[in-house]
């Protein structure tokens, strides 16, 4: 017989599909007994099938150097950003650049959020109006 581990990991259509081979064997079996001229047919031991191993999905993985190259260019562009900023604000303490100028280059601008006009709004939304109104006038013919 199979083991019960083997047999357990099967799903059930190929379970289904195990018990009809194994009685057709079994069937077969008998009767090549007759045929043979045995009284009885040795029992059918069925087979497990082989299933195919599934493949693991490989997992990526940074080698040491490759982890130290990163850290260093990490370093690098953490430095030099670093070296800009102080760069720039010791030119402004020195009276070389203008501390506003420099503020601009460092800090992001806001920008202005731009305004619709009043009757800009009322145009869009009698416009989406008489959109809907023609989508509801189709759906009623």
């Amino acid at each position: 017989m199979t083991n019960l581990s083997s047999l357990s990991s099967l799903t059930s259509a190929q379970f289904k599909r195990l018990a009809q081979i194994t009685e057709q064997i079994e069937a077969l079996n008998s009767k090549l007994a007759e045929l043979v001229g045995e009284t009885e047919a040795a029992p059918v031991q069925p087979v497990a099938p082989v299933l195919e191993p599934v493949k693991e999905k490989r997992k990526y993985r940074l080698s040491a150097a490759g982890k130290a190259k990163k850290k260093a260019a990490l370093k690098a562009r953490k430095s030099k950003w670093e070296a800009g900023l102080k760069a720039g604000w010791t030119g402004v303490k020195a009276g070389k650049t203008n501390a506003k100028s420099f503020e601009k280059l460092v800090a992001k601008p806001v920008k202005k959020r731009r305004k619709m006009s009043a009757e800009g709004r009322a145009r869009i939304a009698l416009a989406a109006k008489a959109r809907w109104a023609r989508v509801r006038a189709g759906k009623a013919k």
